[in-house]
């Protein structure tokens, strides 16, 4: 079997997280998750453990105040990240503070870089991202309804958000509005930088999901803006290229996800392979059971496969293309796998995987927004039979090399 090579410092740093994974984050794990005032204090602590060890902010480059080289290196230090749910919070790449650092790293002016990103990157603030909206289809970004009318120097915003992710306790937002009614559909909206002290912004309610409320940076808050005003020099990138950036920003977003999910893939797998071969049932260990067998050997294969595709367009993000089906190929599938593997391993566990004393109850829950949140299943698979199809349209082929 051919191996993938992985540069020696890559490998070394991967090391490096899975020392301070081991260290720092698995021993700490049940407290870290509680979300109460011990939890952010101790989470404080580690992440200060974090930018001592050179591990801080991953996702981001030196010069944007992170440790990052590109994708393919993210990739693999997700593997490790991604294995607990609250990691990504340790080392300072979370959603969604992790997607707007990127695109106020790229879009931003130097103003909006030091009042915004800088505190972002360094973990003094939160912030959250706005768009999706209770009255319309959130696949559709077309449809937004909330809108921000230009008062000479400001912006006036009305709009009703929800799952504002991570907007409990968030010092700003980057919100998307419509801002040119009338001009052609993928140019009607912008991002907008909103402080969350500004009269007339409100969180009205942290929306549990799946049963749990959560508070801080986990929580999918319902947010509105009555008359907000913000200077227009808040606006994110050019008026109108709203829907443009969040391209730029969901993309690697959505990578980012399946990076973490081979993390939690990952650990499944082991916890049904280490619980299949020490539990006993009818006679002999569940690991000589002829179902339990076919569960790894498929969750081994589905795996590889999410691991392989994933770091082809980690590949090619790299080199600068979009990867759009590379993209939301690895966004679909790899969602199916994770929640296949973690159902599997919770199987395997029985009665002990439904409670907290395994992580396995968490990690389903969290697996079945994966098929979603940026962007359903179904809207994946569209994007990507849709571009294949053009190419042939076109009189070419599509080849996965």
């Amino acid at each position: 079997m051919a191996t993938v090579v992985i540069p020696d410092v890559i490998v070394e740093r991967r090391e490096r997280v899975r020392s301070f994974m081991e260290e720092h984050v698995y021993p700490n794990e049940q407290a870290l998750i509680r979300e109460d005032a011990a939890a952010e204090a101790l989470i404080r602590d580690l992440q200060q453990e974090a930018k001592g060890a050179g591990l801080w902010a991953p996702h981001l480059p030196p010069e944007a105040g992170g440790s990052g080289s590109g994708f393919i290196e993210y990739a693999y230090l997700n593997e490790e990240i991604g294995r607990s749910f609250i990691a990504q919070l340790v080392f300072g790449c979370q959603a969604p503070d992790a997607g707007n650092g990127e695109i106020l790293h790229l879009y931003g002016t130097a103003e909006q870089k030091e009042r915004f990103l800088r505190p972002l990157v360094a973990g003094e603030t939160r912030s959250f991202f706005g768009m999706t909206e209770p009255e319309v289809a959130g696949s559709d970004p077309t449809l937004l309804r909330g809108r921000a009318v230009r008062d000479g120097d400001e912006w006036v915003i009305d709009a009703h958000k929800w799952f504002s992710s991570g907007a409990d306790g968030a010092g700003f937002g980057v919100v998307m509005v419509v801002t040119d009614p009338d001009a052609v559909p993928h140019e009607r909206a912008s991002m907008i930088l909103v402080p969350t002290d500004t009269p007339g912004y409100e969180v009205v309610r942290n929306v549990p999901v799946m049963g749990h409320e959560g508070r801080g940076w986990g929580t999918h808050c319902e947010t509105r803006f009555t008359g907000v005003r913000v200077p227009v020099e808040n606006t994110l990138g050019a008026p109108g290229e709203g829907f443009r950036i969040a391209q730029k920003r969901l993309g690697p977003g959505r990578i980012h996800h399946v990076m973490r999910w081979l993390g939690q893939m990952q650990r499944a797998f082991e916890l049904m392979c280490s619980y299949s071969l020490e539990r006993k049932a009818f006679g002999g260990a569940l690991a000589e059971k002829q179902t339990i067998q076919n569960w790894i050997a498929e969750s081994a294969a589905e795996i590889q496969a999410c691991r392989l595709m994933t770091l082809q367009a980690a590949h090619r993000l790299d080199e600068g293309d979009e990867a759009r089906v590379e993209v939301s190929l690895i966004k679909f599938y790899a969602a199916g796998v994770l929640h296949d593997v973690i159902d599997r391993a919770l199987q395997v566990h029985g009665g002990l995987g439904m409670t907290e004393d395994a992580p396995l109850a968490m990690m389903y829950r969290m697996a079945r927004g994966a098929r979603i949140y940026d962007g359903a299943d179904e809207v994946h698979k569209m994007v990507v039979a849709r571009r294949i199809l053009r190419a042939f349209e076109n009189g070419g082929t599509w080849r996965f090399t």
